[in-house]
Protein backbone atom coordinates (compact mmCIF):
# COMPACT_ATOMS: atom_id res chain seq x y z
CA UNK A 1 0.00 0.00 0.00
CA UNK A 2 1.01 3.27 -1.38
CA UNK A 3 0.14 6.56 1.46
CA UNK A 4 0.34 10.35 1.00
CA UNK A 5 0.94 10.75 4.05
CA UNK A 6 4.45 12.15 3.87
CA UNK A 7 3.51 14.78 1.26
CA UNK A 8 0.53 15.57 2.73
CA UNK A 9 1.72 16.45 6.15
CA UNK A 10 4.75 18.49 4.26
CA UNK A 11 1.68 20.41 2.47
CA UNK A 12 -0.16 20.83 5.92
CA UNK A 13 3.75 21.58 7.88
CA UNK A 14 2.74 19.00 10.16
CA UNK A 15 5.37 16.81 11.89
CA UNK A 16 5.36 13.20 12.65
CA UNK A 17 4.56 13.67 16.21
CA UNK A 18 1.85 16.33 15.27
CA UNK A 19 0.02 14.06 12.87
CA UNK A 20 -0.07 11.05 15.38
CA UNK A 21 -1.01 12.91 18.65
CA UNK A 22 -3.65 14.15 16.37
CA UNK A 23 -4.97 10.85 15.24
CA UNK A 24 -3.91 8.84 18.54
CA UNK A 25 -1.09 7.17 17.59
CA UNK A 26 3.03 6.82 18.21
CA UNK A 27 5.42 8.42 16.11
CA UNK A 28 6.78 5.45 14.71
CA UNK A 29 2.86 4.41 13.10
CA UNK A 30 3.51 7.22 11.11
CA UNK A 31 6.82 6.60 10.11
CA UNK A 32 5.71 2.60 9.56
CA UNK A 33 2.88 3.82 7.54
CA UNK A 34 4.94 6.43 5.15
CA UNK A 35 7.16 3.76 4.37
CA UNK A 36 4.50 1.35 3.51
CA UNK A 37 5.31 -1.20 6.22
CA UNK A 38 2.47 -0.60 8.30
CA UNK A 39 -1.13 -1.36 7.14
CA UNK A 40 -3.84 1.05 9.48
CA UNK A 41 -6.77 0.03 11.09
CA UNK A 42 -10.03 1.28 9.31
CA UNK A 43 -10.54 3.94 12.26
CA UNK A 44 -6.81 4.80 11.81
CA UNK A 45 -7.67 5.60 8.33
CA UNK A 46 -10.25 7.36 8.60
CA UNK A 47 -8.68 9.50 11.43
CA UNK A 48 -5.71 10.37 8.88
CA UNK A 49 -8.00 11.16 6.44
CA UNK A 50 -9.81 13.24 8.13
CA UNK A 51 -7.04 15.59 9.72
CA UNK A 52 -6.24 15.84 5.88
CA UNK A 53 -10.07 16.74 5.34
CA UNK A 54 -9.81 13.95 2.10
CA UNK A 55 -11.41 10.32 1.26
CA UNK A 56 -9.70 7.49 2.65
CA UNK A 57 -9.00 6.37 -0.86
CA UNK A 58 -7.04 9.54 -1.64
CA UNK A 59 -4.79 8.98 1.08
CA UNK A 60 -4.17 4.97 0.93
CA UNK A 61 -3.63 4.14 -2.86
CA UNK A 62 -3.88 0.05 -2.94
CA UNK A 63 -0.98 -1.15 -5.17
Amino acid sequence: MTTMIKELRAKENLTQIELAQKVGVRRETIVFLEKGKYNPSLKLAHDISKVFKMRIEEVFILE
